[in-house]
C-alpha cells in the first residue's frame, strides 16, 4: 500500500532560532512598491481573516476616507479572496487560497486586484503574491506499480517507474526517489526533455524464477521541503520464464504540436516499435500506460496494431497547454515482454476566444454640468487567448462625449471629453466595443447606460412674448381674465414654474389693486368689474419662475383691453333746462308755416362705438299731426301750418335712445305755447337778431371767438389725422375700416387710431392716439349729415359721465355731410 505524510527523519543540531526562521518563513507579509504598483506577499494556507497589509496606509488614505470614499476591493481572478477591514484600513484574508488550484505548476503565483475609492472615482492595482508552502506531500497514481520481467534478461536493464506529483513548486516540489533495500534492483534516473528526471529500475543480480518467483519493492517520492514530505508506491516483480526480447521504439520521446481547433478523428502521430522475436513473441500489441490519466484517455485514442494515435476530444488551450502520454508496446509472447516511450503533444493557441469587457465599478449619474474629464466608470478587458490573439483595444462611438482613459494593464476610465445636455440626451447607452489582435481579430460589445442629472439652465419660456386679452366691461369680480402659460426644458424641481405679477402703476395705483394670478397655473383673476369709461386699457407684467437653484425666470406682457358695453343711457344737454331734469318751455307763432324750426333737442352717450350712436323720436304728442323730431339731429320742426284750431298749448314727449344692445333710452318734454303776433323763431339762431347791451354783446363776442378757434383748431386736427392715416393705410394696408371690423382694437402700441362707420349715411367717427396706458383729454363730436345745421359739442376733459355740464352750442352751416370724431391727446408715461 503506498501512504503520503511527512517524512520522518531524525533532525540533529538545529537550534531554537532555525525554528524562529521557519516560522517566518510561513508566515512573514512582504509588502513592496515596484514602479508604483503596491505588492505583498503571502504564503497560502492562511487562516480567514489574517491581515495581509495595511491598505490604506499604503495607498495614502485616512480610515474617515474608507467610508466617505466607499473603498472596495474587486478581484479580477473572479473569486472573493480578500476584503477590507474597514475599521482599520487593512486588506484580510476573505477565503482559503490554495496556490496549486490557482496557480498549478507555475512558477509565480500573482493575484491582481483592483482597489476601488469614489469621489472622486479612482482604481489602485495591486498584486498578491502567493508563496508556496509544502502543504503537498507526493504521490503516485496508483498503490502498487506490476512488472513482469523474464528470468533471462540480462543485466543493467532498465524498467522505467511511474512518476510521482507534487503539486508544489520550487523547493517544495518533488526532488528525488528511494527504493528500499534488496539484492537485485537498483534505483537510477532518466532526464527528460521538460527536466522530469523519471525513475528506473535497474536490474543489479541474474533472477531466477526458481528460486524467487515474486519480488516486493518499496518505492519512495521525496520533495525538498521543510520538513521533508514523501509518498511510497509498492513494486511487485513477478519473474517469467523466456521470451527475452522486448519490444523497442524508434525513439524514446516523441513531440507534436496540434492546433486546439483541431477535429475529432485528427491524426495526431504514427508510433511504431519492432520487437527481435519471432512469431507470436515478435507480434506488437500498442496501448497507453497503465496510469494514463482520464484526460487523456479522454481525448485520445491509439490503434492497438498500426500504432497509429488519433484525437478523440476537443482541445483547447486555455484548459491544457501539454499533454505528456506514455506509450506502452507489448508482444504476444509468454511471458510477454514490454516497451515503453513518451510522446508530448503541444497545443498551439489560435483566436477562438472574444474578448470580454468586465466593469469594475457600475457608472454613476453625472451632472450636465460636469467638466470634461470627469470619471464615470472604470472598465477592464481580458482576452483569455495568448499572445497577439489576447491583446484586446477597446473603442467607443464616434461623437461621442465620452472617452476611454488606458490606466494600467487593460484598464480604463470612462470619462467625460464633450459637453452634455440633459434636454437633448437624458440618458446615453455608450456602446463600447472590444477587439483583439487575432487573425481573424474577434470582437464583443457591451453596452454601459449612462443617467444625465438636471441642472437648472433653462428659464421658463411663455408660450408667446406678449398676450392680447379683450374684456367686457362690468364683468364679475373674481372672474377669470386669461391664462398665461409658460414651460421649462428642465425636470423635476428645476422645471417647477411658479407665476406672480410684476409692480406696475394703471393710473397711479398698482396692478395688484386691479388683478392677481394663481401661482400654479398662471389664470389671471379680476379683482374688481372694470369701466370702459375710466379705463380702456391696461397691461400686466407675468413673470414665470422655476424652483431650481439658482432660479430662472422669465417675463412676458398682457395686453387688456376693456371693451364698451351699453351701459349708460343718454344724457340730454339742450334744452338746459330739460337737462337739469326740469320741463322745457318753447314758443311758436300761430303763423309758422310746415318746416318751422321749433326747437332742437340734443343728448350725448357716454359709452362708445355702436353704444353711443342716437336717435331721437316722438313718443307722445297733443296733437301727433302737427310736429315731427328728426331721426338724428333731433330737430322738432312743424309738420303743416298751425292753424286757428290747433290747441295754444302743445305737450311733446321726445325718446332718446342709443344703438346698443339692450337698448338704453331717456326722455325729454317740451311745451310748446302758440303765441299770436308771434314773427321770429325763438330758437331759430340763424336769423335771430340780438339787440344786446353792450355787455351782453361783448359776452357773445368773446363766444363766438372762442368757439370759432375751438372749430377752427377742431378741423386742423382732424385734418392731420386724416393725412396720418392715409400715409399709414400705405403700409400697413388699413387705416379706416368697417364699424364691424373695428369693434376691437386689432394694435395697442400703434399712436393713431380711427373707427369709422359706412353702414349709409356716415355717422360716427372716433379717432384714437398715444399709449394706452394714460388718457388725458378727450374731445367728441356728435353730428348728422341729415341736419341742416351742425352742434360741436366739447365735453370737460376727462370727464365721461357728467354730461350736464356744458360749456358750448355751436350752429353753423356744413354743405352736404357732417363728420363725427373722438380724439385722445396722451401722453406716453416713461
Amino acid at each position: 500500500m503506498c501512504y503520503s505524510g511527512p517524512r520522518m527523519t531524525k533532525t540533529i543540531g538545529y537550534r531554537d532560532w532555525r525554528w524562529l526562521a521557519l516560522w517566518w518563513h510561513h508566515f512573514f507579509l512582504f509588502w513592496s512598491t515596484i514602479n508604483g504598483q503596491t505588492r505583498y506577499s503571502i504564503p497560502e494556507e492562511l487562516k480567514q481573516g489574517s491581515v495581509v497589509g495595511n491598505l490604506a496606509k499604503d495607498l495614502g488614505l485616512g480610515l474617515s476616507e474608507i467610508f466617505d470614499r466607499k473603498l472596495r476591493v474587486a478581484s479580477e481572478a473572479g473569486e472573493q479572496y480578500f476584503s477590507v477591514d474597514a475599521g482599520k484600513g487593512e486588506l484580510v484574508v476573505n477565503d482559503r487560497i490554495d496556490r496549486e488550484a490557482l496557480c498549478g505548476q507555475s512558477a509565480s503565483c500573482v493575484l491582481p486586484l483592483q482597489v476601488v475609492v469614489e469621489s472622486p472615482l479612482q482604481s489602485h492595482r495591486i498584486e498578491v503574491e502567493i508563496r508556496d508552502t509544502n502543504d503537498n506531500s507526493p504521490s503516485f497514481l496508483t498503490d502498487e506499480i506490476h512488472l513482469k520481467i523474464p528470468e533471462s534478461v540480462a543485466l543493467g536493464r532498465r524498467f522505467p517507474l511511474e512518476s510521482a506529483e507534487d503539486p508544489d513548486v520550487g523547493s517544495n516540489s518533488l526532488k528525488t526517489y528511494s527504493l528500499g533495500k534488496n539484492d537485485y534492483f537498483s534505483l537510477k534516473f532518466k532526464d527528460t526533455k521538460n527536466a522530469n528526471a523519471v525513475p528506473e529500475l535497474v536490474l543489479e543480480k541474474q533472477l531466477d524464477r526458481e528460486k524467487n518467483a515474486l519480488h516486493q519493492l518499496l518505492l519512495t517520492a521525496l520533495d525538498g521541503g521543510n520538513p521533508v514530505k514523501s509518498g511510497t508506491c509498492k513494486i511487485i516483480i513477478t519473474v517469467l520464464d523466456n521470451n527475452d526480447n522486448f519490444p523497442k521504439f524508434n525513439e524514446n520521446e516523441y513531440k507534436v504540436s496540434m492546433k486546439e481547433n483541431s477535429t475529432k478523428g485528427t491524426f495526431v502521430i504514427k508510433l511504431t516499435a519492432t520487437d527481435a522475436d519471432d512469431g507470436l513473441n515478435g507480434e506488437i500489441k500498442y496501448s497507453f500506460g497503465s496510469r494514463t490519466p482520464d484526460s487523456v484517455l479522454s481525448t485520445f485514442e491509439i490503434n492497438d496494431i498500426t500504432g497509429d494515435i488519433v484525437l478523440k476530444g476537443a482541445l483547447d488551450y486555455e484548459s491544457s497547454k501539454t499533454y505528456l502520454i506514455d506509450i506502452t508496446a507489448k508482444d504476444k509472447g509468454i511471458p510477454e515482454m514490454e516497451g515503453h516511450c513518451r510522446l508530448q503533444l503541444d497545443v498551439e493557441d489560435i483566436n477562438d476566444n472574444a474578448p470580454e469587457i468586465v466593469l469594475t465599478s457600475k457608472p454613476s449619474p453625472v451632472r450636465e454640468d460636469a467638466p470634461s474629464g470627469t470619471v464615470l466608470a472604470l472598465i477592464s478587458a481580458r482576452d483569455l487567448d495568448s499572445g497577439d490573439n489576447g491583446k484586446v483595444t477597446l473603442q467607443l462611438p464616434k461623437r461621442s462625449p465620452f472617452t476611454l482613459k488606458p490606466s494600467f494593464s487593460n484598464n480604463y476610465e470612462l470619462v467625460t471629453s464633450g459637453h452634455l445636455d440633459r434636454e437633448s440626451f437624458s440618458e446615453y447607452n455608450i456602446e463600447i466595443a472590444a477587439k483583439d489582435s487575432g487573425s481573424p481579430p474577434l470582437s464583443s460589445t457591451k453596452i454601459i447606460p449612462v443617467s444625465i442629472t438636471d441642472v437648472n439652465d433653462n428659464p421658463p419660456i411663455f408660450t408667446q412674448p406678449s398676450y392680447y386679452v379683450y374684456l367686457k366691461e362690468n364683468g364679475v369680480p373674481g372672474s377669470i381674465l386669461y391664462s398665461v402659460s409658460a414651460s421649462d426644458l428642465d425636470f423635476s424641481e428645476n422645471a417647477k414654474i411658479s407665476y406672480s405679477i410684476l409692480d406696475s402703476k394703471v393710473q397711479d395705483v398698482s396692478v395688484s389693486s386691479y388683478v392677481y394670478i394663481n401661482s400654479d397655473n398662471g389664470s389671471i383673476y379680476s379683482m374688481h368689474s372694470f369701466d370702459y369709461e375710466k379705463l380702456k386699457v391696461f397691461q400686466i407684467q407675468v413673470q414665470a419662475k422655476d424652483q431650481g437653484s439658482p432660479s430662472l425666470s422669465s417675463n412676458a406682457t398682457v395686453h387688456v383691453f376693456i371693451l364698451d358695453q351699453n351701459d349708460n343711457a343718454p344724457a340730454v344737454i339742450y334744452p338746459s333746462s330739460a337737462a337739469l331734469g326740469s320741463l322745457s318751455h318753447q314758443r311758436m307763432p300761430r303763423s309758422a308755416k310746415a318746416g318751422h324750426l321749433v326747437t332742437k333737442v340734443t343728448a350725448v352717450d357716454a359709452d362708445s362705438g355702436h353704444n353711443a350712436w342716437i336717435s331721437y323720436k316722438l313718443a307722445e304728442a297733443t296733437d301727433a299731426s302737427l310736429f315731427t323730431v328728426n331721426l338724428y339731429t333731433g330737430e322738432v320742426r312743424t309738420k303743416r301750418a298751425v292753424s286757428e284750431q290747433d290747441d295754444s298749448s302743445q305737450r311733446l314727449l321726445i325718446e332718446i335712445q342709443d344703438d346698443g344692445e339692450p337698448v338704453q333710452s331717456a326722455t325729454v318734454t317740451v311745451s310748446i305755447l302758440l303765441e299770436d303776433g308771434l314773427h321770429e323763431p325763438i330758437l331759430d339762431l340763424r336769423q335771430k337778431v340780438a339787440e344786446p347791451s353792450k355787455k351782453t354783446g361783448r359776452i357773445t363776442l368773446y363766444l363766438i371767438l372762442s368757439l370759432a378757434s375751438v372749430s377752427v383748431l377742431s378741423l386742423v386736427t382732424f385734418l392731420t389725422l386724416a393725412v396720418k392715416c392715409m400715409r399709414n393705410s400705405r403700409s400697413s394696408g388699413c387705416c379706416c375700416m368697417r364699424r364691424s371690423d373695428c369693434d376691437d382694437y386689432k394694435n395697442p402700441n400703434r399712436n393713431l387710431q380711427i373707427q369709422l362707420n359706412t353702414d349709409g349715411p356716415i355717422k360716427y367717427v372716433e379717432v384714437l392716439g398715444g399709449d394706452m396706458m394714460s388718457q388725458s383729454q378727450s374731445f367728441r363730436s356728435c353730428m348728422s349729415p341729415m341736419s341742416e345745421y351742425s352742434d360741436f359739442t366739447l365735453i370737460k376733459p376727462s370727464s365721461t359721465n357728467d354730461f350736464k355740464e356744458v360749456i358750448s352750442v355751436l350752429d353753423a352751416s356744413l354743405p352736404d355731410s357732417t363728420w363725427t370724431f373722438e380724439s385722445q391727446q396722451v401722453s406716453r408715461k416713461q
